[in-house]
C-alpha cells in the first residue's frame, strides 16, 4: 500500500469521522492541518444535510470539498458545485407511499433547510442531529410544490432495511434507494449517489482513482468506494461494504480514519 500516491482523502460522516457520541475528535484536526501543509486534499461526504456537516467541521468548513444529502449537493465553501434535484412528479407520486409505511417518519430535503410533517416528539429531537436548519409543515406536498427537492428521507425506529426498504422495493426501477444506515432509508433521482459528486470532484481537481483514499461504514458509500483505489471500511461498518474495500480501519469509537491518516503522514513526512 504505497501511501505517498494519495492526493484526496474522502470521509463519510457518521459511522465514520464520528464517534458514538457524533464528534469530530482533536486528533483529526490536528492531522488534517498538518495534512494540508503536505498539499494534501480533503472531502466530507454524508447523507446529512450541508448545514449539519460544516457545523461538524466548523474550524475547517471552508478549506474542503462537502458532498451533503449523499450526493444531491456538493460544495467548496460558499461555490455550489453539484446540485441535483428530483422531478416534482416524483416527489408528489411517492409520498402516499410512504405515508402508509408504519412508524416511518419523512424528511423533503433542499440545499437550504429540510421539511417534516411530523409532530412525533421523539424523532424530531434524533433528527435535529442531523438537520440542523428545518421547518415543520402541515403537508410535504404543498412543499414539493414549489421547492426542488435534493433527496427524500425516511425514519424508521427499529431498521430502515427490514420495515422500510421492503416496501419500496419494487419502485426501484424509478428512484435510487439507499439504505444509509441502521435506521435511515434515502430516496433520490438515478445517478444521484455519493459516487458520482465523488467523480465530479476529482475530475475539477484532476485526480484519479488512483490517487483517493475513502472512508465509509454503510450501503451509501458503496458507489464511492468504486471510485477509489485507497477504499477503506471500518470496522463497524455493513458486511456489505467490507466485502467492497479493498482495506480496513478500525472502528469510529476506536478512531480508525485518524489512525490511518497518521500512517497517510508518515508516508509524505519519509518522502
Amino acid at each position: 500500500m504505497d501511501l505517498t500516491k494519495v492526493k484526496l482523502v474522502v470521509f463519510d460522516m457518521d459511522g465514520t469521522l464520528l464517534n458514538p457520541a457524533g464528534q469530530v475528535s482533536q486528533r483529526f484536526f490536528t492531522l488534517f492541518k498538518k495534512l494540508q501543509k503536505q498539499q494534501l486534499l480533503f472531502c466530507a461526504a454524508s447523507g446529512r444535510q450541508y448545514n449539519s456537516i460544516v457545523d461538524k467541521l466548523a474550524p475547517i468548513k471552508d478549506t474542503i470539498y462537502i458532498i451533503a444529502e449523499n450526493g444531491g449537493v456538493a460544495k467548496k465553501g460558499n461555490e455550489v458545485l453539484l446540485l441535483k434535484a428530483i422531478a416534482a412528479s416524483r416527489v408528489q407520486e411517492i409520498l402516499p407511499v410512504l405515508r402508509n409505511i408504519k412508524d416511518t417518519h419523512i424528511v423533503l430535503c433542499t440545499q437550504e433547510t429540510a421539511f417534516i410533517e411530523s409532530k412525533d416528539a421523539a424523532f424530531i429531537k434524533l433528527f435535529q442531529e442531523y438537520y440542523h436548519n428545518y421547518s415543520i409543515v402541515d403537508d410535504l406536498t404543498t412543499v414539493a410544490e414549489t421547492t426542488p427537492i435534493l433527496k427524500i428521507a425516511t425514519y424508521h425506529f427499529s431498521s430502515s432495511e427490514t420495515f422500510v426498504y421492503p416496501a419500496l422495493q419494487h419502485l426501484e426501477t424509478d428512484y435510487l434507494l439507499k439504505i444509509s444506515g441502521q435506521n435511515w432509508l434515502d430516496i433520490s433521482s438515478h445517478g444521484v449517489h455519493k459516487g458520482n459528486a465523488l467523480k465530479e470532484i476529482q475530475r475539477l481537481l484532476n485526480i484519479s482513482k488512483a490517487e483517493t483514499m475513502v472512508f465509509g461504514d454503510y450501503l451509501n458509500d458503496l458507489e464511492m468506494f468504486e471510485e477509489a483505489t485507497f477504499s477503506f471500511a471500518m470496522q463497524n461498518a455493513h458486511k456489505t461494504l467490507k466485502k467492497r474495500a479493498n482495506y480496513s480501519a478500525k472502528s469510529n469509537s476506536e478512531f480508525g480514519v485518524e489512525e490511518v491518516l497518521e500512517k497517510l503522514l508518515q508516508a509524505n513526512i519519509k518522502t
